[in-house]
Parts: C-alpha cells; sequence; structure tokens
C-alpha cells in the first residue's frame, strides 16, 4: 500500500526500458518501492534495467508487453496484478518517430499514433479497471508539451500526445472518487537517447528532473504535473496565440 505520503510500495512500469521511467523507478526504491515490475519487448536492454534495479534492493520482475497488440493487454496485465496489489502503475512507452519519414511514409506515422495513442488507451483502461477493482492505486501518464499544441516541426508525434492526454484527463475525471489518481506528467525536452542528436529546446531537463517531479507529484496528489514548472506559464502564452504568429515561430 502508498504509504501517507503516497509513494508507493509496488510499481508496474509499461515501457521498462524508458530511461524516464527508471529514473523514476530508482528515485521511488530509495523512498519505499520494493516490487517492481517492468513491462516491456523482450530484449537484453530490459534485463539490464531489471537487473540494474535488483542492485538497489527492489524485488523485479520482468513480463512481456508489446504497445502495439492491444488485444494481448487484458491477459498479459492481468498477470501482474493477479500477483498481488499495485500501488502505482507509470504509463511510459511511447514513439518519437521521424518527422519528415513519417510525413512521407503513412505506415510510420499511424506507427507513432498506434503505440503513443492506441497503446495508451488500451493499457490505461486495462490498468484502471484492476486499481479500482482493488480499491486503490495511482496510474501516472507521461505525456509531453508537444500535445498542447501540435508544431510543424513533430505534429505527428504531439498529436499523439494530444490525444493521450486528453484521454488520461478524462480517465483521471471518471476514476474520481474511487480511490485511484491518475496524473499526468508533461516534460519539455528531455536528454535521452530518443532525443539524441535532435536540437535541445530551450527548458530541457533531464530524466532524474522528471522522476523528481513524479515523486513530488505523488506526495501532493497532483492532476498534472510540468518539468520544469515554468513551461506551465509558456505553454499558457503559446497556446493562446493566434495561428498565423504562431506558425511564423521558430519552434
Amino acid at each position: 500500500m502508498k504509504d501517507a505520503f503516497g509513494l508507493p510500495q509496488s510499481l508496474l512500469v509499461l515501457g521498462g526500458t524508458s530511461e524516464i521511467a527508471l529514473a523514476t523507478a530508482r528515485r521511488l526504491i530509495a523512498r519505499r518501492t520494493r516490487t517492481v515490475w517492468l513491462a516491456g519487448r523482450p530484449s537484453p536492454a530490459l534485463e539490464e534495467a531489471a537487473g540494474q534495479l535488483r542492485g538497489l534492493g527492489a524485488d523485479v520482475h520482468t513480463i512481456a508487453f508489446d504497445a502495439l497488440d492491444p488485444a494481448s493487454h487484458e491477459a498479459v496485465l492481468g498477470k501482474v496484478f493477479a500477483e498481488g496489489d499495485i500501488d502505482m502503475v507509470l504509463l511510459a512507452f511511447g514513439l518519437l518517430g521521424d518527422q519528415a519519414r513519417d510525413e512521407r511514409e503513412p505506415e510510420a506515422a499511424v506507427r507513432v499514433a498506434q503505440t503513443n495513442y492506441t497503446g495508451g488507451v488500451s493499457a490505461g483502461l486495462v490498468c484502471a479497471r484492476s486499481l479500482q477493482s482493488q480499491g486503490h492505486g495511482s496510474l501516472v501518464v507521461l505525456s509531453s508539451v508537444a500535445g498542447e499544441r501540435a508544431r510543424r516541426a513533430n505534429f505527428i508525434y504531439g498529436s499523439s500526445k494530444a490525444g493521450l492526454d486528453a484521454f488520461a484527463q478524462g480517465l483521471g475525471d471518471a476514476l474520481h472518487g474511487t480511490g485511484v489518481h491518475v496524473m499526468v506528467v508533461r516534460p519539455g525536452f528531455v536528454r535521452t537517447r530518443m532525443t539524441a542528436g535532435l536540437p535541445e529546446a530551450p527548458l530541457a531537463t533531464t530524466p532524474e528532473a522528471v522522476a523528481t517531479a513524479v515523486e513530488l507529484g505523488l506526495r501532493r496528489r497532483a492532476e498534472t504535473v510540468w518539468v520544469p514548472g515554468a513551461l506551465r506559464v509558456v505553454m499558457a502564452a503559446l497556446r493562446h496565440l493566434p495561428r498565423g504568429v504562431f506558425r511564423r515561430l521558430p519552434v
């Protein structure tokens, strides 16, 4: 069960090799978390991540999970919840894609959308139902500031995150009062393998900073977390710029 500050004893990570998710897991293990499930495609990287967390003292399990196979989600995730209560689910899988290529190859664009949105809807609903059945828990969804307003540079990725963000907010409203807490995390540019080689955006951050914000959000039982916090003000301004002006910005 979660402690008085909202920190979980058990954690399920969907996207078990995500650098942000693993930074979050490390931080939570240092606080209280003792059981971790890493769900992802079987790979040496997944096993390496599990080994690193075991080295921190956690009881870590891996399970094969594919965001692009929604038909399997209920059975796969059901196995995890059948082993015992899960205090927190971290939905951390995602695909950035390549905007230029994805515009030329619609199938690649669809893969981004199906991973980030369709996969998130499926896994989110399955986990939400299980959390509600056990009567407690948090579902933390890694969204992105890219979903706040579509930009020419990454509107395929941004639109998929916009859909995921709206879904998670609605799910949080639907679960209000059930004992299940939904928290949407909106990082800006995060320095990870996924963004390596890309021009760094202003207010860039790190997986560790996102992990710190997640912990603070859990303690406060926040519904939305911006990382860094200054992005809340920046995006509020950008969101309301006239389209003609926004289109000319170097974003």
